[in-house]
C-alpha cells in the first residue's frame, strides 16, 4: 500500500506513485521509458520505443467511437532534478520520497515530478480504464524536455494519425493554453588564469531565495541568486581586497536560481561580514514582497595559502555577472501581461580552465530572441570567450481558429458555469514543436495546480488533480 493508494482518483494516483518510484531525471530516461513500454505490454496495447527513450502507446476508441478519429494525448518523462543543499538524494537511482499534506502532494527535499509526472498519469489511467468512453487514443511520451525538449525534436510523428492533441503540460486548473514563447539554452565558457596567494579563507552563500520556473515565474519579481553574487562581489571590490577561489550557483538552466556560493581569500574579513550584512538588508527591502528572505551566510576557514583567480580573470567574470541580461527584457504590445522575452542565467560554475554558465532565452518573436542571443554573444566576445547554442525550440502560434478549444471551453463552462481562461504563456512548451511537424494540428495544453515546480517545494494539489481528470474524462466523451 502506497502514501496515495486511498486518494482519489485512485486509478490516476496508482500511477502517480508508481512512477515516482522510478527515476526520471533530464537525459536520464531508459528506466521510466521501459517502464511505459512493460505498462503497454501488461495491458496488450500497441507501443512503439524509439532510440533516445520516445515512448507512444496506442489504445483503440471503444465502443460508439471506433471510427473516431485519434485523439494524441501527450506529456513527457524526465522531471527537473533539483533538492534541498543538504539531501543526499540520487536522481540516477533513488525513488522519490512523497508526503501528503492536506490538499497538497509533494516530495521531502527534492522536486516532486508533478511536472510533468500527473500527465503521464492520466494517461495511463485512460489507457488502462475499461468504463471510460473515448475515441482512439494515441498517449505520447516524450522525454528530455526540460533542457532542450530532446524528444520532441527527435520524435517520428509520422507514426501518429491524430490531427488533436491535448498536451498535459500546464500547472494552472482552468487555464488553457494556446500558444507559447520560443527560446534555446545559451551556454558561455570564458576563459581564466589562475595564481597563487595567501590570506583568510572564508565562503559566502546566498540563500533563501523563492526560485522557480524561469518562464512562468520570470515576472514574478523573484531574484537570480547568480545575478545577485555577482553585485555583491562588484561592490565589495569597492570596500575590500579579496581573490576568487570557487563560484558555483544553479542547478538547472530553465530554474531561477536559488543558492549561489563563493570562496575567497582577502585580509579584511570584517569589511567583508559588514558589506555581507548591509546588502542582505537592502536585499530584503527591494526584494519585500517576492523575494524578501534573501539570506548571506558567511564561513570563516582560517588562514590559508591557495590557488585562485587571476586578477584580470576575476575582473572579467565580475563584468560577466554584471552585464549578462536576467529578467523580463520585454512585455507583449499585442497580448496584456505577457512575457515576450527574458533570459535567466540558471548555471554558474568555475572550472579549471574557464567559468561555465548556462542562460535560458525566450521569446514569442524571433526576431526579439535573436537580438537577445547577440547581445550574450558579444559580451561574451567582448571577455575572450566562446559560446554554444543548444536545444532550440519554436514558438507555438495562437491558432485564430480551433474547433478543439471552442470543444473544451465549452465543456468546461457546462461542467463549471464559468469559462475558463485560454491564454498564451511565455514558458516553452512541447506543443511548438508539434505545431511545426504536423500540418493541421489543433492543440491545447491544460493541467492541475502546481505550485513551486523545478524547486525542491514543488506540490501538486489533489482536489484539483481530481477536477482535472473529471473534466478529461468528459472531454474524451464529447
Amino acid at each position: 500500500m502506497g502514501i496515495l493508494s486511498n486518494i482519489e482518483p485512485k486509478e490516476v494516483f496508482q500511477y502517480f506513485e508508481e512512477l515516482s518510484m522510478v527515476p526520471r531525471s533530464t537525459f536520464h530516461t531508459k528506466k521510466i521509458s521501459d517502464f511505459c513500454v512493460e505498462f503497454a505490454k501488461a495491458h496488450n496495447l500497441e507501443y512503439i520505443q524509439d532510440e533516445v527513450n520516445n515512448v507512444i502507446i496506442k489504445k483503440p476508441g471503444t465502443a460508439g467511437y471506433e471510427d473516431s478519429d485519434p485523439v494524441i494525448i501527450q506529456g513527457h518523462l524526465d522531471m527537473v532534478a533539483t533538492k534541498t543543499t543538504d539531501s543526499d538524494h540520487d536522481f540516477e537511482n533513488d525513488p522519490l520520497d512523497l508526503f501528503v499534506d492536506g490538499d497538497l502532494i509533494g516530495a521531502k527535499n527534492t522536486t516532486l515530478g508533478g511536472d510533468d509526472g500527473i500527465a503521464v498519469a492520466y494517461a495511463m489511467a485512460i489507457l488502462a480504464s475499461t468504463d471510460i468512453p473515448h475515441p482512439p487514443i494515441e498517449a505520447v511520451f516524450t522525454v528530455d524536455e526540460e533542457i532542450g525538449m530532446g524528444g520532441a525534436h527527435h520524435l517520428d510523428t509520422s507514426v501518429l494519425k491524430g490531427k488533436i492533441c491535448l498536451n498535459i503540460d500546464s500547472e494552472i486548473e482552468g487555464v488553457m493554453t494556446v500558444g507559447c514563447a520560443g527560446g534555446y539554452i545559451y551556454d558561455t565558457f570564458i576563459p581564466i588564469e589562475w595564481s597563487e596567494e595567501s590570506g583568510t579563507k572564508m565562503t559566502i552563500s546566498l540563500s533563501n531565495l523563492q526560485g522557480g520556473h524561469s518562464g512562468a515565474e520570470i515576472d514574478k519579481n523573484r531574484a537570480n541568486a547568480n545575478k545577485l553574487m555577482g553585485r555583491f562581489l562588484y561592490e565589495l571590490k569597492k570596500k575590500a581586497e579579496y581573490a576568487l577561489i570557487s563560484l558555483t550557483g544553479g542547478q538547472k538552466d530553465n530554474a531561477i536560481t536559488r543558492e549561489c556560493t563563493a570562496e575567497f581569500l582577502t585580509d579584511s574579513v570584517a569589511e567583508v561580514k559588514a558589506y555581507a550584512k548591509e546588502l542582505q538588508e537592502q536585499l530584503r527591502e527591494e526584494y519585500t514582497g517576492s523575494d524578501e528572505n534573501i539570506t548571506f551566510e558567511i564561513t570563516e576557514k582560517g588562514t590559508a595559502t591557495a590557488e585562485v583567480l587571476h586578477p584580470t580573470s576575476q575582473e572579467k567574470i565580475v563584468f560577466y555577472l554584471q552585464n549578462v541580461p536576467f529578467g523580463i527584457q520585454k512585455m507583449s504590445g499585442t497580448i496584456k501581461g505577457l512575457v515576450e522575452t527574458s533570459s535567466n542565467i540558471g548555471i554558474l560554475r568555475l572550472d579549471r580552465d574557464e567559468l561555465f554558465a548556462s542562460s535560458s532565452v525566450r521569446s514569442s518573436v524571433d526576431a526579439a530572441c535573436s537580438a537577445l542571443s547577440d547581445k550574450i554573444e558579444y559580451l561574451t566576445e567582448f571577455l575572450g570567450g566562446d559560446y554554444e547554442v543548444q536545444g532550440a525550440y519554436p514558438a507555438w502560434e495562437y491558432r485564430k481558429e480551433s474547433p478543439l478549444r471552442d470543444k473544451m471551453v465549452a465543456v468546461f463552462e457546462e461542467m463549471y458555469g464559468h469559462k475558463p481562461e485560454v491564454v498564451a504563456i511565455h514558458a516553452g512548451l512541447e506543443c511548438g514543436l508539434f505545431y511545426k511537424k504536423m500540418e493541421g494540428l489543433d492543440c491545447v495544453s491544460l493541467g492541475p495546480d502546481m505550485k513551486d515546480i523545478h524547486t525542491s517545494e514543488e506540490v501538486l494539489s489533489i482536489a484539483s488533480t481530481e477536477r482535472g481528470w473529471n473534466y478529461l474524462v468528459q472531454v474524451l466523451k464529447n
